[in-house]
């Protein structure tokens, strides 16, 4: 199917994109003219690509229109300036970090690519938030956790929203507030591919002068010409068909209130019906809709039945209100329009239990007529909308982007009237952004570029394959966690992690050490791993030594540990490192024994993804008190008589009302089940045992060693 959609793509620019999101791991920021296609592209890409994506906006009707989520509700950021200071570790401990479901928490380990639209809106300072929430759940070594970004958006249009105080922390950080200035964005070689073909308009000379407005181009000749559309009677009467585009939402209201009181026919309310989570902001249209026979309207989402009937931003009048319709008349239709109420889906991300997929979840709907009220729209909610007729008041364009973005919205200057003339100083723009848009535009990526982007892909994923390294750093840390707290844990657990270490060391590093230089050398004969026999034949050889390895080396250790300590915070701290290793462990194992079929960039990605997914932990039977220790008896020697000690010394321990450890520390417990005193002398040698605990307990503890011993035949 994807080589399908690849072969229909006519626009280079189009398939170059597609291209570089499929099969590379290059980040890639998606921009062009308003009406090149970018939200077409997005939607196509999500019917079609194998990789796990999300797709996140800057605003509530952005993420809609987007059919994803906001950026700050799936990354739960906190409003207000994100500093690059609270990325050090100082700052991070004393910070207040949300904790994320684990479900979340899979999602984001999972994912191998996180779609932002809109996003000229997006802070730099958001953007680098994001990069921490990445790196703080997938990969802390990798900008953005590894993961790779599509950044769709046009820079030259609306710009990110921030408030002087914001802006007075930020500066000495940021060069500008553009997301092009993040810091994580700058430490990738990220890729921008400019969509050169307009659909919206074809009219070569309105397109000419779109274009230069948009490039901070413009010159007399071009004001003039384009001010002969200035024609204030006009503006005043506001022609059926026409709508008004204004700078700010009270002159939007007030004109639309205006026009609808003008209106002598009976008003009728509609008030909308929603379920679930559907925020208020995130609201495509009014929640309470007053509605009058003769009132312009606009269409506010697109027609999805056969017929399509009317578009997002097509404009008409009421002509018929009816009990279960709104009967719509546009110009230049032959027909009226039977207008219904329509739904609007909110989403959450999930991780579908049966596949392990990540799915979209419909969280909340929001039921209300397709329409809103038409004479008037403010320029920032038009993006994205296309008019056949309106009038464009930016007298008070006060943002860069503003003037490019409402003209941008006609499809022809003939539909295009000025109620004021434009200036150049009307025509806000920023010269950090045109440098920036230059740039891009000057250096879009060739097809060799996308060949070596996707051989190096394959490559990197090939050697994330065979090394070994993150397994062993994660087993050093480990011993480093026992050795600062060796009073507190079994030195069984020491033994077990140096055998690890040097089995790894051995058995895995060393080998896969030496394999790498072969595999670049197969690699250079035949760049496409996929097509390159000889590679797919070690592949599959290796795959079976190293799946062999881990399942003998490595989980039959990891399996026998066991972690005992009084200390519950150290406890916490080696037990999260030795999942960890399992973690690392297990999605090597997958992803190896996927190999073993041969090596497939979407399987790879795909068994991947669902092996870094943390499994609800199952509640272990209890059936009988042994079973808790039937994987452990190479860590401790008698698993059995160290339980009875530990509950001897909890029940002491609540007659006493005391902590367990004031009645034994656990370390005196390993040394009795290791030496297996008979007497009170011999009992009283052990370290940390003096006379005062062998008068208070030493006659129950030799009982106890006894009882033991002679059940189990054990010579004490």
């Amino acid at each position: 199917m994807i080589e399908e959609v690849a072969d229909k793509i006519e626009n280079p620019q189009l398939e170059m994109a597609f291209n570089f999101v499929q099969y590379t791991n290059r980040n890639v920021f998606l921009t062009g003219k308003a009406g090149t296609g970018k939200t077409t592209f997005l939607h196509n890409l999500k019917k079609v690509s194998p990789k796990r994506m999300i797709v996140v906006a800057p605003t509530g009707v952005a993420a809609i229109n987007a059919g994803g989520v906001t950026i700050h509700s799936f990354f739960q950021l906190p409003f207000g300036p994100f500093t690059p200071a609270q990325n050090d570790e100082d700052s991070k401990e004393n910070r207040n970090v949300q904790k994320f479901t684990r479900e979340k928490t899979n999602i984001i380990r999972s994912m191998d690519l996180l779609v932002i639209d809109e996003i000229s809106m997006v802070r730099a300072d958001v953007l680098d938030a994001i990069d921490d929430v990445l790196r703080r759940y997938k990969n802390k070594h990798k900008p953005f956790g590894g993961v790779q970004l599509l950044m769709i958006g046009d820079i030259q249009q609306l710009a990110p929203v921030i408030k002087d105080d914001e802006w007075a922390i930020l500066r000495q950080w940021y060069n500008s507030i553009y997301f092009f200035s993040s810091r994580a964005l700058n430490m990738t070689e990220y890729i921008g591919i400019e969509l050169k073909h307009i659909y919206r308009q074809k009219d070569s000379v309105f397109i000419n002068m779109l274009n230069k407005i948009r490039d901070n181009s413009i010159d007399e000749d071009l004001l003039t010409e384009i001010n002969k559309r200035y024609d204030p009677e006009f503006a005043k009467n506001t022609p059926e068909g026409y709508i008004i585009l204004t700078t700010h939402n009270h002159q939007a209201r007030s004109i639309n209130d205006r026009m609808l009181a003008k209106i002598n026919d009976k008003e009728h309310c509609f008030k909308a019906h929603s379920q679930g989570e559907f925020p208020e902001y995130a609201y495509p249209t009014d929640k309470e809709l007053i509605l009058k026979e003769g009132a312009q309207v606009m269409f506010v989402k697109n027609d999805t039945s056969r017929e399509k009937l009317f578009y997002n931003g097509k404009i008409g009048v009421i002509d018929k209100i009816n009990k279960d319709n709104v009967v719509v008349k546009c110009n230049g239709d032959e027909e009226c329009i039977m207008v219904e109420l329509a739904e609007w889906q909110n989403i959450k991300y999930s991780i579908n239990d049966a596949t392990e997929e990540i799915q979209e979840e419909v969280v909340g709907t929001f039921i209300q007529y397709p329409l809103k009220l038409a004479w008037a729209i403010t320029i920032h909610k038009s993006q994205g909308l296309t008019f056949e007729k309106a009038i464009i008041d930016a007298s008070a364009a006060f943002a860069h982007g503003q003037v490019y973005v409402a003209l941008s919205r006609c499809k022809t200057l003939e539909g295009l009237v000025l109620s004021s003339k434009l200036t150049q100083r009307s025509i806000i723009s920023d010269t950090t952004v045109q440098r920036f848009s230059g740039k891009v535009s000057e250096n879009q990526p060739r097809k060799d570029e996308f060949e070596k982007c996707q051989y190096e892909y394959q490559k990197e994923l090939l050697v994330e394959l065979f090394d070994f390294t993150p397994i062993r750093r994660q087993l050093a840390y480990c011993l480093k966690i026992y050795t600062e707290n060796v009073g507190s844990l079994h030195e069984g657990l020491k033994n077990s992690l140096e055998q690890l270490i040097t089995f790894v060391n051995a058995e895995l590093l060393t080998i896969s050490d030496k394999f790498k230089p072969h595999l670049y050398k197969m690699l250079e004969l035949e760049p496409n791993a996929e097509k390159n026999q000889q590679l797919q034949e070690r592949i599959l050889k290796a795959s079976k030594y190293y799946v062999e390895k881990i399942n003998t080396g490595v989980l039959s250790v990891l399996e026998d540990i066991v972690i005992e300590s009084d200390n519950k915070s150290v406890k916490k701290s080696i037990d999260k490192a030795i999942e960890k290793v399992k973690t690392e462990v297990l999605i090597k194992r997958a992803c190896f024994e996927q190999c073993g079929h041969g090596f497939i960039v979407k399987d790879f990605l795909s068994t991947r993804a669902k092996a870094s997914i943390e499994k609800p932990q199952k509640e272990k039977k209890k059936e009988k008190k042994k079973s808790d220790f039937e994987f452990t008896s190479k860590s401790i020697t008698h698993p059995d008589l160290f339980e009875e000690l530990k509950d001897w010394r909890k029940r002491k321990a609540e007659e006493l009302d005391q902590p367990a450890f004031f009645v034994l520390h656990q370390k005196c417990l390993f040394q009795i089940i290791e030496q297996l005193p008979s007497t009170l002398e011999e009992l009283q040698k052990i370290k940390g045992i003096g006379k005062k605990k062998v008068k208070a307990f030493g006659e129950e503890i030799i009982e106890i060693i006894e009882r033991y011993c002679t059940d189990n035949r054990v010579n004490s």
